[in-house]
């Protein structure tokens, strides 16, 4: 396997070298009159390549004009990118048309899109045609918006503010995952995640009562949005914990976890944006050596926990 570029390994300033790509077309009712058709809009999801923080903008089509305002709104809350890198749109899903307008933007620049980047010193690079993989990593940020958004949503025309209201709060749940633990002393629970990077702390959420379990009859417009957001947020927590528990079949030997390894506990009906976190202070070893059984430190005790419901975190196994 080759090295990684230099963009997604030399520390640098949040946002400085990112991956572009774009999410769409979504439907959204307007306010004008009852009986207007649903107007098309697309999410270009805008992501840093050395620390994996995502952002998200709501772009009102696909010319050169809706994509610089988006780059001037983003610059204007992120700070100036330096680098930019995309895909050259042959593997955008949608119709012919569709595919043609994005393709003519992405690939052949117009004179107004060049002179903005050119003033403001950015420069635009491609991926080579017919190689996703080789911008894996914003396909995985659009994986993890649209997979879940449109199964939650579906068919749900929402209004300009609802569906700008659960696009910002996704942005902020993808960024409130943990990466590392920030010490390695046994009573420091804190984490590292990507909205450190951005604010200098975890990203939270404002706690809300569970609405999963409530029929939408019974709730009105702001509490069905926040229902959807709970529901994305119950899907992809969980499909991110499985993801870090991989577990192989038996013929495959696997380290013990250790004292002092931190680790996410996997729990039901868990906040939005809460990772539920803890050390690992005693072992339960079996007759085979092999441990499945552990007591955990949290901040508000000590548990005991099989191993089957902890997720080591990745980096610093």
């Amino acid at each position: 396997m080759g090295d990684l570029p230099e963009d997604r390994v030399n520390p640098n300033f949040v946002f400085n070298s990112v991956g572009i790509d774009f999410a769409g077309p979504f439907y959204i009712k307007t306010k004008l009159r009852k009986r207007d058709p649903p107007t098309k809009i697309y999410v270009c999801i805008i992501i840093c390549l050395s620390t994996k923080d995502i952002h998200l903008e709501l772009v009102s089509d696909l010319s050169s004009e809706a994509l610089i305002v988006a780059l001037k709104r983003f610059i204007a809350r992120r700070g100036k990118c330096r680098k930019i890198l995309s895909d050259n749109a042959t593997n955008f899903v949608g119709t012919k048309n569709e595919i043609n307008r994005l393709f003519k933007l992405m690939e052949q620049q117009d004179a107004l899109f060049q002179n903005f980047l050119s003033e403001e010193e950015i420069t635009w690079s491609h991926i080579p045609p017919r190689a996703p993989h080789h911008g894996g990593l914003w396909e995985v940020g659009v994986k993890s918006f649209k997979f879940y958004f449109q199964r939650v949503v579906s068919n749900t025309c929402l209004t300009y503010e609802g569906f700008l209201t659960i696009l910002i709060q996704i942005e902020g749940l993808l960024n409130s995952r943990p990466l590392t633990p920030l010490s390695s002393e046994v009573e420091d629970l804190e984490i590292l995640t990507p909205g450190h990077f951005l604010i200098g702390r975890p990203i939270t959420a404002i706690p809300e009562p569970l609405m999963i379990e409530l029929n939408d009859n019974r709730l009105n417009r702001w509490q069905l949005l926040t229902k959807k957001v709970q529901t994305i947020w119950k899907h992809w927590s969980k499909n991110y914990l499985n993801n870090l528990q991989q577990r192989h079949k038996w013929i495959f030997k696997k380290d013990n976890v250790k004292i002092g390894d931190m680790v996410l506990i996997k729990e039901d009906n868990v906040p939005v944006s809460n990772w539920p976190l803890g050390r690992i202070v005693k072992l339960y070893p079996g007759k085979d050596n092999i441990i499945r059984v552990v007591d955990i430190k949290t901040k508000t005790g000590i548990f005991k926990r099989s191993v089957s419901r902890l997720c080591v975190l990745p980096i610093e196994r």
